[in-house]
């Protein structure tokens, strides 16, 4: 067992805030697993997401490298469009595959599954390195949980309906009151067209339930639509399994929760248990998942050969509530949340490692760190060497065991969608991180602490105002960023603006050509993944179990359960 390579729980959870868990501040939701973890382990406070947004974070979080370098990777809408982790990127799953470990991911994928055809997989977890997947390859979403209302461009729909009624009553009213004359063949033919392009909207939409929400045992759909009921346990169960089937093997297992994104889950052991209503209900469900994983490794004998880690994708969503009550995380002392750019409730999430032997226990970590650290981290271990990619992250050990206090990260750059808007500077031999702001999103109603009007920030337009100079917070002093420096207030503040903008410099050239001391080739530009081309949802890119488009089969869930 001692000369064998270390195995790797990976533990995500869905829009979780900092702020719901035990050990990070919170003293009301219950969350003593999660919390065990820590104490017998390495606990993070400034671990950072690469974007506020699933899918891009995700993309840098499997690859190590900014989403924009994946070809702009945003959230993706339909699970019938072409966009997605693009096939020529090289997760940490396929690093290890290639070290002889047996790879697994269990959950949320949001990454895309096909290209050109049903059935090509060319951005599905088994192309990129996971010999197993069961799970969601889309994302939970309200259209999942009927009632729950609509998550996919809402606005949109509204607006092509009422479209689509003012020409039909338009068309109509020409016709019978004479002003149009025209023959039968012509209105038969209008007719035709004009059914022909509601369809070409309306289907996409009207059953997304259909078309998004499935689980996929491999490259198979298994159910169409998923039953949420039972997805919880069945999530664990799978996890579970696949680490007691591999436990005499290498084995990297990603655990990628379905938990704490909305439509939150009704489960009959947790709901009403929390004083935070549904959302405290399904933090607590989550603790429990990661106890039982935990309890797992530990009965199979496992834990001193084997690095569990937790963490969240990104910040909670705060701007998320209803009638009954909030729906969204709680990001703690941090400003902001959710797709709001660089702001730290956004970014700022959990991270926890435990590896009893090789880890210090109750070591508590202050320097800057990663979700991409993760690539560089596990392909070290694993023996794994660096091929001629640029990454953006970097081995953790030397500060998780201790051996520094502090990650290689000086800088760090936070996007909103497509555009650069902050970047963090931890100056050598300082305890000061700054924070530089180029723009930030409006909050809506003004002195709102997110954006309740539209229910989500944007990051251009009028939905964003730009500041010049920028606006620079010390996150050492001010982690709330409440206090913007000036030159009157900060000794450092040129050296900032200076350091930053240099930064800034040297990061875009590494998108358009080879530094000197950077020993990688040419970047070639990455397919956008950004088009309308790619988003919009393609019936024959559609995953399908039966016969398309009569898509639909139910899991044998006791199987699954036993």
């Amino acid at each position: 067992m001692e000369d064998r390579k270390p195995n790797f729980v990976l533990m995500m959870v869905d829009d979780l805030g900092i702020g719901d868990i035990g050990c990070y501040g919170n003293d009301t939701i219950r969350t003593p697993n999660i919390d065990h973890l820590a104490a017998e382990g390495v606990r993070l406070t400034q671990h950072i997401a690469a974007a506020p947004l699933c899918t891009p974070s995700r993309a840098a979080f499997h690859t190590g490298r900014y989403a924009l370098r994946a070809g702009r990777v945003q959230v993706l809408l339909f699970l019938g469009g072409s966009g997605g982790l693009p096939p020529t990127e090289t997760t940490f799953a396929k690093k290890l595959q290639e070290q002889g470990y047996t790879t697994g991911l269990v959950g949320k994928w949001h990454l895309g599954v096909n290209c050109e055809h049903r059935g090509d997989h060319c951005h599905h977890p088994n192309t990129h390195g996971f010999s197993y997947f069961y799970g969601l390859p889309f994302t939970l979403f309200n259209d999942c949980n009927p009632g729950e209302g609509t998550d996919v461009l809402a606005d949109l729909k509204n607006l092509l309906w009422r479209l689509t009624l003012m020409v039909a009553l338009a068309l109509l009213s020409l016709v019978v009151l004479g002003l149009l004359e025209v023959s039968v063949s012509f209105i038969v033919a209008v007719t035709c067209l004009s059914l022909l392009a509601f369809s070409v909207w309306f289907i996409p939409f009207h059953f997304l339930r259909t078309w998004n929400c499935i689980i996929m045992r491999n490259q198979e759909v298994v159910e169409q639509p998923m039953v949420l009921d039972t997805l919880p346990q069945r999530l664990l169960g799978e996890a579970q399994g696949f680490i007691e089937r591999n436990a005499d093997r290498p084995f990297l297992l990603f655990l990628s929760l379905a938990h704490v994104h909305t439509p939150l889950f009704n489960s009959p052991g947790f709901a009403g248990k929390s004083r935070h209503g549904l959302y405290g209900d399904n933090v607590e469900e989550v603790d429990y998942m990661i106890g039982r994983m935990t309890e797992t490794v530990d009965r199979l004998g496992l834990a001193n050969n084997t690095m569990m880690y937790f963490t969240s994708d990104h910040g909670g969503f705060i701007e998320d509530r209803d009638h009954r009550g909030q729906k969204g995380g709680w990001n703690g002392i941090y400003k902001g949340g959710k797709a709001m750019g660089g702001w730290e409730g956004g970014i700022r999430v959990p991270g926890i490692f435990r590896w009893p032997g090789r880890l210090p226990a109750g070591r508590v970590v202050d320097t800057p760190t990663s979700l991409m650290d993760l690539y560089p981290t596990l392909t070290h271990l694993a023996g794994s060497t660096h091929s001629h990619r640029l990454l953006d992250g970097y081995n953790l050990m030397p500060v998780l065991e201790g051996r520094t206090d502090r990650s290689q990260h000086e800088f760090m750059f936070h996007y909103c969608g497509a555009y650069l808007n902050a970047v963090r500077w931890h100056p050598p031999g300082s305890e000061s991180v700054y924070k530089v702001h180029f723009f930030t999103p409006n909050f809506s109603p003004p002195g709102a602490g997110g954006c309740y009007k539209t229910k989500l920030c944007f990051c251009d337009g009028h939905h964003v105002t730009h500041h010049n100079p920028p606006l620079i917070y010390d996150l050492y002093t001010d982690p709330s960023e409440s206090r913007n420096l000036t030159s009157d207030t900060e000794p450092r503040y040129q050296e900032v603006l200076q350091q930053t903008a240099r930064a800034v410099e040297l990061h875009r050239a590494t998108f358009t050509r080879a530094q000197p001391d950077m020993p990688h080739p040419l970047l070639e530009p990455a397919p956008n993944q950004l088009s309308w081309e790619k988003i919009l949802w393609r019936p024959w890119l559609q995953p399908c179990c039966g016969t398309f488009p009569f898509c639909g089969c139910k899991e044998n869930v006791s199987s699954t359960l036993a």
